[in-house]
């Protein structure tokens, strides 16, 4: 499906083994080149493709030479049945995906599997039994296996038993490898599913791209998002929302920043804002799992990765953020340490008690089912996990006709407040630890978004259209009219789950 989703024709299967995956692509109709390192792999694979009807273009290759010896580009590259295991030098794992990556085509894939030897260096050997490189009847288990060697024993129906000596991979060490050869996007599933789904899956599959022309390709979606949700995912994906977003905030955050001075530029107030909030949280550490729902950019992950050494997730629903946030987190080297999820917080894809902090700017009023946000935050947090998140709210005595243009440029039918959060935070049992309000400070920002729009209106219409522009000048100012008029709030709200 991710060959075929990708419009994938040409594949070159680099670890052929005896064939089966060749044969399988083959048959589901992909143009395959079948190379191996070992001639009496690919000549058994040969007559295992002739018994299935094909006749297989095959390619004895050293993988760290590959392009001496292939002179024609690929849509795909695989490297499948754990293969990368067996080198056991840095250097031969670099300059072997470096290969890969210079057969591909400017916007191929690399599809690479690897065993989950995280789980078996950490945790000791289990197994699903569920998928198989070997066929149902062998067993494989670890014999020996420390950080520089894995030794397992195959054992087989005739009771005869083989030794493997394989290097034990982690995870994130391939994918940082990845990332360092030139890939611009790596994904990785675990069995075959999203990792946050499976826990101590038997095999991790990296989806890596070079990603050239991603711009170009439609964004798919395979998740279905409540109306709201769906209306932001799909103006925040629009080339203007992004390209203005990325020049007017400076390309790191999307939320309202804190001012002392009339002189402060929107990158500086904002990235005071996030200086607050972290300031607020107890304990924040390099043990504290941190998950940033609505990340946008993804500026807020970085701080806290660079200042508190956290562990840190961003769910974000869309794709388009999400991308630039992965290329900013890797021109940083923070590819490692911050996991970029495209999804909603109505139903956030991780196990309940995983993370310490929730953490969330200027996003939940895209909700329009903001208590079952909520409900998903106590579902994720553990047990004396913190919740901090800003937003731009309704005051208490707001009328409802000066609400409306403001609901109408975001699609909503209602904004939240402070006394309703607070209503349905402690209702589910949360403690309030406190709550700054600064609501002089939205009015104040978004007039200093609408100065920067005014004064450079003429290079924004080079990447914006100018209908865009002329509609966020007037929404901009029903944002600072709102919050002059005493009808919007908006500060810091801090809680903590029991």
């Amino acid at each position: 499906n991710i060959l075929k989703e990708r419009g994938v024709r040409r594949v070159l299967d680099v670890a052929t083994g005896t064939g089966s995956p060749s044969i399988r692509l083959l048959k589901a109709g992909f143009d395959v080149t079948s190379g191996d390192g070992s001639p009496e792999m690919l000549a058994q694979a040969f007559e295992n493709a002739k018994c299935a009807g094909f006749i297989m273009k095959t390619l004895h290759a050293d993988w760290r030479w590959l392009s001496r010896d292939v002179h024609t580009q690929y849509d795909a590259v695989i490297c499948l049945g754990n293969s990368l295991t067996h080198l056991f030098s840095e250097q031969d794992r670099r300059k072997a995906l470096a290969e890969f990556y210079s057969v591909l085509n400017h916007d191929g894939v690399l599809i690479l599997d690897q065993r989950n030897y995280d789980g078996i260096l950490d945790n000791g050997f289990t197994s699903k039994h569920v998928y198989y490189y070997c066929g149902d009847n062998v067993s494989a288990e670890p014999e020996y296996v420390d950080e520089g060697l894995a030794r397992f024993r195959y054992r087989f129906p005739d009771d005869s038993e083989y030794h493997l000596n394989m290097f034990p991979l982690r995870k994130d060490y391939v994918r940082k490898l990845m990332g360092e050869v030139g890939f611009q996007q790596v994904k990785t599933f675990a069995d075959f599913q999203e990792t946050h789904r499976v826990e101590d899956p038997d095999f991790y599959i990296h989806v890596a791209e070079k990603l050239y022309k991603n711009e170009e390709r439609p964004i798919k979606v395979s998740v279905e998002y409540s109306q709201p949700v769906e209306t932001a995912r799909s103006y925040y994906n629009s080339h203007d929302a992004d390209r203005f977003y990325a020049t007017v905030w400076g390309g790191e955050d999307i939320h309202v920043g804190l001012y002392e001075h009339d002189t402060d530029t929107i990158f500086d107030a904002s990235r005071k804002t996030v200086e607050k909030m972290a300031s607020m949280v107890k304990d924040l550490g390099p043990a504290t799992r941190v998950l940033d729902i609505g990340s946008g950019y993804g500026g807020s992950a970085r701080y806290l990765v660079k200042q508190y050494g956290c562990q840190v997730g961003c769910l974000n629903l869309s794709e388009t953020q999400n991308a630039r946030n992965r290329e900013l987190n890797a021109q940083g080297k923070y590819s490692l340490v911050i996991n970029v999820v495209d999804g909603s917080f109505e139903d956030i894809p991780m196990p309940d008690g995983s993370v310490d902090v929730v953490w969330s700017q200027d996003a939940i009023l895209h909700s329009g089912n903001r208590e079952k946000v909520f409900e998903e935050v106590n579902r994720v947090l553990a047990r004396g996990g913190q919740f901090i998140f800003t937003d731009p709210m309704q005051s208490e005595t707001c009328p409802q006709e000066a609400l409306q243009p403001i609901l109408d440029r975001i699609h909503l039918d209602s904004l939240g407040s402070i006394p309703r959060y607070k209503d349905i935070l402690l209702g589910l049992g949360f403690k309030e630890l406190g709550i700054e309000d600064y609501t002089e400070q939205l009015s104040t920002h978004y007039r200093r978004v609408l100065e920067e729009v005014l004064a450079n209106q003429w290079s924004l219409v080079r990447v914006c259209s100018e209908d865009y522009i002329e509609r966020m000048k007037s929404g901009l100012q029903h944002w600072i009219d709102g919050g002059k008029g005493g009808h919007l709030t908006w500060g810091i709200l801090h809680f903590q789950k029991p």
